[in-house]
């Protein structure tokens, strides 16, 4: 069959270390068009991928198709909605939106065009999450009451752009950045939520937005999710505690792939979603514990997916009504950082 024809909206560290290798690497997908108006970046897009470069999103829309958005987060909505109206499937980058009500806008549009709108919540596919994921479903766990997710990094000189320097018209800082991982990642796990705590500070001299937060959920289970996003972590804790009642699961370290792909490592290679024995997870307790093998990675299969939604009819690999729920906990999590107060959904 004829490849995919897909037109990339974006060419930053997004789209060029995300989506165009993913999507390269996918069978049934043909990279064909990249949007950006930087010289620099078109050059690379062109000559690793042989994408036609075009500076303005409305020169794909005839010509792809499927749009991947992976631009500026202001620009989520409004280019969503141009390529939906245009008759294209769409891929967006989180976070969708900066609100529910936007969000479920776009979907109702996705619905009433007849295309597929997914978003790229890739942590998903992190090999410590499908760890956890196949621990929870074999019972090892037993009943999960408290999970502890941190995405910590230790960044006291501010790196600039957008994400830190713009205010909330850019939808930027950690809440919107890294908490939709994190929020996604325990609604996945331990379902709806029931209330909210959260603190959004902005530490670093310079930036706009929250660069360092704190988010508590009570799920309607009775579960807690303790999530932590920060850039000023001088002492980094592990990227998941989660306490159940037979027994509790610690790993330390970022998945791999994120690092993998910055270095230009393919896709799909041979252990590229490994996790090197020595980052491997302790199962149990601190008096009987064993080291767990992480499963491996596997952003890939967020665009084998689409393929298959495209091709076959598949749903897509995230259905975006569970993104509106986890928008609903982000929208209360910021009004809960600025009152100081638990906010009850």
């Amino acid at each position: 069959m004829t490849d995919l024809r897909v037109g990339l909206i974006g060419y930053g560290v997004a789209g060029a270390f995300f989506h165009a290798p993913l999507i390269a690497a996918t069978p049934g997908l043909r990279l064909s068009a990249v949007v950006t108006g930087n010289p620099g970046r078109a050059a690379e897009a062109s000559s690793r991928y042989g994408a036609r470069v075009v500076p303005d999103a409305a020169e794909l829309w005839d010509s792809v198709d499927l749009v991947v958005v992976a631009s500026p987060n202001r620009t989520h909505v409004p280019l969503t909605e141009a390529a939906l109206k245009a008759g294209l499937p769409v891929v967006v980058d989180k976070p969708l939106s900066a609100t529910a009500r936007q969000a479920r806008g776009l979907i109702d549009l996705a619905r009433e065009r007849g295309r597929m709108l997914t978003v790229f919540q890739n942590r998903r596919w992190d090999g410590d999450f499908l760890t956890i994921e196949r621990l929870a479903a074999a019972g090892e766990l037993g009943t999960v009451h408290r999970l502890e997710s941190r995405f910590e990094r230790w960044r006291p000189v501010p790196k600039g752009g957008w994400r830190e320097l713009g205010g909330a018209e850019e939808v930027g800082g950690l809440l919107y950045d890294l908490g939709s991982h994190l929020v996604d990642q325990a609604l996945r796990l331990l379902g709806p939520v029931t209330s909210v705590y959260a603190e959004a500070d902005v530490r670093r001299s310079g930036v706009a937005s929250d660069d360092d937060t704190f988010i508590a959920l009570t799920h309607a289970g009775g579960a807690r999710s303790h999530l932590w996003a920060s850039a000023v972590a001088s002492r980094l804790g592990p990227r998941f505690r989660v306490l159940g009642s037979r027994a509790g699961y610690v790993k330390h370290g970022l998945d791999v792939q994120e690092d993998r792909l910055r270095a230009g490592l393919a896709p799909g290679s041979a252990g590229f979603g490994d996790d090197p024995e020595d980052r491997w997870g302790v199962l149990g307790t601190d008096e009987a514990g064993r080291r767990i093998r992480t499963e491996p990675g596997d952003y890939l299969a967020f665009y084998r997916s689409v393929a298959s939604a495209l091709r076959e009819g598949a749903p897509p690999p995230v259905d975006p009504e569970e993104v509106v729920a986890a928008l609903t906990v982000l929208e209360a999590a910021r009004r809960s950082a600025t009152e100081g107060a638990v906010v009850t959904l």
